[in-house]
């Protein structure tokens, strides 16, 4: 059984720096991409940034690309997400994702996110 568990939210003021991680357990991460999403209030889902499997690849949503930082440690099987000069729009649930395959077959899982409010 995959299981992922997401850490680090908390309140934070205007331009201040959260990082959020995400433990896995079940299964190596060292072959898949990991993502983290977000979901505000009342609003869709979104992804906010990817990282490849051996970590080389990163790639962000345009409202936080140059100002988070996604990385990973496979051996420590955990992702990370560096989230700087937080803004009124950054508030939101955020989750952790992989597509993993175990016996059963490949399937998403998803953690059970970590709140993020960013507030003076």
């Amino acid at each position: 059984q995959v299981q992922l568990e997401e850490s680090g939210g908390g309140l934070v003021k205007p331009a201040g720096t959260l990082t959020l991680t995400c433990e896995i357990s079940g299964s190596s991460i060292g072959s898949y991409a990991m993502y983290w999403y977000r979901q505000p209030p009342k609003k869709a889902r979104e992804m906010v940034a990817s990282i490849s499997s051996d970590g080389g690849r990163p790639d962000y949503a345009d409202p936080v690309r140059g100002r988070f930082l996604i990385s990973r440690d496979n051996a420590k099987s955990t992702v990370f997400l560096e989230m700087n000069n937080l803004n009124e729009d950054d508030p939101a649930r955020y989750l952790c994702n992989v597509f993993a395959f175990t016996s059963s077959g490949g399937q998403d899982y998803w953690g059970q996110g970590t709140q993020v409010t960013v507030s003076s």
